[in-house]
């Protein structure tokens, strides 16, 4: 974006610089246009890797990725895990990622629940996170359980075998067509019954019902909500503050609306 777009938007950053500088509990749930800015691509939409075609498998590739898939054929789900993988690797947390971060290390009461399964919100320095879709940082053996951080795929053989046991490994991610981890479900709960009193939603397109009912319920409940997203959204025309901004921008100007600095304490 230009400065002359971020002008355009001063008024409703103040608006939710002041919204942020008087919560107490803060909710943010982040998704894929988030990481964007660090350069991810998605495997579909704009930049996508397997946008409007079949993968070379002759499979679409939310089939490839199934769980139903890897537990006939692990072979083909992790080759393109592992195409997923490669693409994206030398990326890095961008501005957005360390201005959530740096508001939890201020401020104290800060949750970020994120779809997205790249590490960059813990790399970055937060710590209340719930990655409600797993990690590809994280490998777990599917016969002995044992589990191993990874920084990268590079050398794996496809596909891996546990170095324990030698049984098959899979990232420890949610594939299509599977259930949420119930532990990342527990917390979320448990931070929505604490009653957060603000709610970001970050790059996501708020179509799964765990994304947008939150939102619909703080609309419902008085609490208030800023959306940052390029694109429209079911949530975007009730939202109380809507920025059509990339989030490693709007981001960081709304922490110093709100008189936070990214790098030093919060100013008096």
């Amino acid at each position: 974006m230009t400065n002359a777009t971020i002008a355009e938007y001063a008024d409703r950053i103040a608006a939710a610089g002041r919204l942020l500088s008087a919560a107490k509990r803060i909710l943010f749930i982040t998704g894929a246009g988030l990481s964007a800015d660090s350069g991810l691509p998605t495997y579909r939409g704009v930049g996508g890797l397997y946008e409007g075609a079949l993968t070379d498998a002759g499979l679409p590739i939310e089939q490839a990725l199934s769980g139903e898939v890897f537990r006939s054929r692990p072979d083909i789900t992790w080759r393109y895990l592992s195409q997923i993988e490669s693409s994206c690797r030398g990326a890095r947390p961008n501005a957005g990622h360390y201005a959530i971060a740096r508001l939890e290390a201020l401020h104290g009461k800060v949750t970020t629940l994120t779809q997205n399964v790249d590490g960059f919100h813990l790399e970055a320095g937060s710590r209340d996170v719930i990655e409600m879709h797993g990690t590809l940082r994280r490998l777990r053996c599917l016969d002995c359980g044992r589990v191993r951080q990874v920084d990268n795929y590079a050398g794996l053989s496809i596909p891996p075998e546990c170095p324990h046991c030698g049984g098959v490994l899979r990232p420890d991610v949610v594939l299509f067509g599977e259930s949420l981890p119930d532990q990342a479900v527990h917390r979320f709960q448990t931070v929505l019954a604490a009653g957060p009193d603000l709610i970001f939603t970050v790059g996501t397109g708020s179509a799964f019902p765990y994304i947008a009912g939150p939102v619909l319920w703080a609309l419902e409940n008085g609490v208030p909500t800023i959306e940052i997203n390029p694109g429209s959204t079911p949530v975007s025309e009730r939202v109380d503050v809507r920025l059509r901004l990339r989030a490693a921008e709007a981001l960081p100007a709304i922490l110093d609306a709100a008189g936070y600095s990214l790098d030093s304490g919060r100013d008096a």
